[in-house]
């Protein structure tokens, strides 16, 4: 039986550019690096050491090549925050394309762009 999400596979087509993205505006930590020695490589990101759940940044173009009925679409992700101002600001400063924050119902949430497109959002939620 499944009882939790261990990593987010996210294909992209420049790992360097997706680590500097995630680490140095997101604010992720690189928590592994492997190679194949075949020229398969991936990087495993955290938005902080000991989340449950990682991203795994593949080559977009290399998975297409091994294994092309793999769907290479980003992955719809909602991160959570305590603080989506603080975080809404932070990105900005960075250069990082974010949406306004809109009210859901109870919740706040805005979206952000990394550098290849791709659209991701983010909830204010307290941490339980």
């Amino acid at each position: 039986m499944i009882h939790k999400v261990g990593q987010v596979m996210l294909y992209v087509s420049n790992q360097a550019e997706a680590v500097r993205f995630w680490t140095e505006k997101v604010g992720f930590s690189v928590i592994s690096e492997e190679d194949n020695g075949q020229g398969m490589r991936w990087i495993e990101i955290v938005p902080t050491i000991g989340a449950e759940t990682s991203i795994v940044l593949h080559n977009k173009e290399l998975v297409a090549k091994m294994q092309p009925e793999v769907n290479l679409g980003t992955p719809s992700l909602l991160f959570f925050t305590e603080n989506l101002s603080e975080l809404h600001r932070s990105l900005s400063s960075k250069g990082v394309t974010v949406g306004e924050i809109v009210h859901m119902g109870t919740r706040k949430v805005f979206n952000f762009v990394d550098n290849e497109g791709n659209y991701f959002a983010v909830m204010e939620k307290a941490n339980r």
